[in-house]
């Protein structure tokens, strides 16, 4: 299984960025062989629909699970047509919150926002 999170460094011990479609960095945890590796979100400096560009990069990856504090709900839709869970993050590091998704301590992202279509958001 592979879990992503957006964050503001590409590795484990990064924050979680608050922004999903703009966040620099996606982290992907593989819960198979317990690795991760960090890739630069091409969609972050796009000037707008970030959160479908970021989604579609999610689904051509591979990710099952996506960590986030919140979502647009294009975005959401792209991810949950690919058949991509959202769950909540908590404050801490990617890694944490991976530890705690794992022990199932995060609750699915039951809110899901507008988006804010060009209006920034971070």
């Amino acid at each position: 299984m592979k879990i992503t999170i957006p964050t503001d460094n590409n590795n484990l011990e990064s924050s979680v960025c608050i922004s999903f479609g703009r966040a620099p960095y996606f982290v992907i945890f593989d819960t198979e062989n317990r690795s991760s590796k960090g890739i630069a979100n091409a969609a972050a400096e796009t000037t707008g629909g970030a959160g479908i560009k970021a989604a579609q990069t999610l689904v051509d990856i591979g990710t099952d699970i996506l960590l986030t504090p919140r979502c647009g709900e294009n975005a959401a839709e792209v991810l949950k047509a690919a058949g991509i869970k959202i769950y909540k993050t908590i404050e801490g590091t990617a890694e944490k919150n991976v530890e705690d998704y794992l022990a199932g301590k995060l609750s699915v992202l039951g809110e899901i926002h507008e988006g804010f279509h060009g209006k920034g958001g971070k």
